[in-house]
């Protein structure tokens, strides 16, 4: 696999626009993007005429005091609320996979940043199989998106969806299981041998003991904790003897790998939104800035967007689009309608693809970037945004016309239509004019040339719905097109 070098400059020092670096759309396509999923084409003009790091506050601003959304009914079920538990909860699988595309649509950086730690604190439906279960984990993950982490890593390791994933509800004074301790330091705060021995997990274990609550029949109850089945011995971790118990092994964690912890997120955020080579003098900025804030996301987040280093054009087109990423940004960045079944599709073509949500494939999560890509997949990837774009143009054409008139400022040469088209989904542009002229090609499909010769043609001819719709495909089908 070939690597992506990163040639990228900057400091974390705040973005100014110059001339050398404008602040246009090129680069608030590139913020809104990374911090989300692109921009509307109407709200382009908008976010320009913000300051970038004022643009950065408001994104990051609302999306903290975005409310979690309402319970859905089936929020506190137990298995004996079901009918046919087996058909339903899978019913509310879907349902709630449904929702959580719309959010993302429609609150971009929140939802992003819940799929980052769902990808982070991994746990699959296939093994706690409880739509309650599904709740409450996905709840946690939103509710500290952008919060504390510490709280989050204390949260999510006693939830009853984590608990069944990583085997803590078999983990006993009498019997320690380690899956959950091994990954609590591997996965999800120090990073592989880094920094713990195996008599440390092993310790660690033992302090994570007794949340064996599991009554049933039925079930998908609440998981209790359990003090007689809780190690109450002495416990030596990181070198340290002590009582640790849950809480206690945290706070001993974050207390004597504090460095690791924060190099170890803060890497996993630089690869995530900027770069997948990371930058290390960048990371121990933003690793100073986690530990001094206590572990808080945000303010590590509004330093790493509002950085020149963010905003250096070499970080531009670096990364390869999820499949949801993929199809997301294209349904938001369009503004093209969408209904409840175009995403139940589109959700189970990105699990073709190899993202199903809430169904990631083992405890490491999705590998993403250049792993999203081989020569199967690609050709599904255009499948999906074939799909999209012809269920527009067969139920409401209308609005591919109203996207290219917006886009174009309703221009009457192809040429200029296929470019604003280009410009606006790929906004770092094509390498070459050929390129462009390709594409204008296929926008001028069957038309006789002479109508674009004598500047008869314009987007209110018949033709031009299916004309949109050619051109979006061969843009989706761009190499350009799967980068963010």
């Amino acid at each position: 696999m070939t690597t992506t070098l990163n040639c990228a400059t900057g400091t974390l020092a705040p973005y100014t626009p110059s001339g050398v670096a404008p602040w246009n759309k090129v680069r608030a396509m590139h913020l809104l993007r990374r911090m989300g999923f692109g921009l509307r084409p109407n709200q382009i003009e908008q976010a320009l005429q913000m300051e970038p790091g004022e643009l950065v506050d408001q994104i990051i601003d609302e999306a903290i005091a975005l409310p979690l959304p309402p319970e859905p009914e089936w929020a506190n079920w137990s298995t004996d609320d079901y009918e046919d538990f087996n058909e339903e909860r899978i019913q509310q699988l879907i349902e709630w996979i449904v929702a959580w595309m719309q959010r993302m649509v429609n609150h971009g950086f929140r939802e992003k940043m819940t799929l980052f730690w769902h990808n982070h604190f991994v746990a699959s439906f296939n093994d706690y199989q409880c739509p309650s279960y599904m709740y409450e984990y996905t709840t946690l993950l939103r509710q500290h998106a952008l919060g504390d982490f510490k709280q989050l890593t204390v949260d999510i390791g006693k939830s009853p969806a984590m608990l069944l994933y990583l085997n803590g509800v078999q983990n006993t004074r009498f019997e320690p299981n380690e899956n959950y301790a091994r990954e609590l330091f591997e996965l999800f705060t120090l990073g592989l041998d880094n920094g713990y021995t195996q008599d440390d997990i092993k310790d660690a274990a033992r302090a994570l003991t007794g949340w064996n609550g599991v009554d049933g029949p039925p079930y998908c109850t609440p998981i209790t904790f359990v003090p007689f089945l809780h190690d109450n011995g002495l416990k030596t971790i990181f070198g340290q003897a002590g009582f640790y118990d849950y809480q206690g092994l945290h706070d001993h964690l974050f207390e004597q790998r504090s460095d690791e912890i924060a190099t170890f997120i803060c890497s996993k955020l630089y690869r995530s939104f900027v770069h997948p080579q990371v930058d290390e003098g960048i990371v121990d900025g933003l690793a100073e800035t986690f530990k001094d804030s206590g572990f808080q996301i945000a303010p590590v987040l509004r330093q790493l967007f509002k950085s020149e280093h963010f905003f250096d054009e070499y970080n531009m087109g670096t990364q390869i689009k999820s499949p949801m990423e993929l199809f997301l940004t294209m349904v938001r960045e369009s503004g093209l309608p969408y209904t409840d079944q175009a995403l139940q599709v589109m959700a189970y073509l990105a699990g073709d693809l190899g993202q199903q949500l809430l169904l990631p494939p083992d405890v490491a999560g999705w590998p993403g970037n250049q792993d999203w890509i081989d020569t199967n997949t690609l050709t599904g990837r255009w499948r999906g945004m074939d799909y999209f774009i012809f269920t527009v143009y067969q139920n409401q054409p209308q609005m591919l016309v109203e996207l290219a008139r917006s886009l174009s400022n309703d221009a009457i040469d192809p040429y200029e239509v296929t470019s604003a088209m280009i410009d606006h989904f790929i906004p770092y542009g094509l390498d070459n004019m050929q390129a462009y002229e390709r594409a204008t090609n296929v926008f001028k499909w069957e038309v006789p040339q002479n109508y674009y010769d004598n500047g008869e043609w314009n987007l209110y001819w018949d033709t031009a719905s299916i004309q949109v719709a050619l051109l979006l495909q061969h843009i989706a089908r761009m190499p350009e097109f799967q980068l963010t």
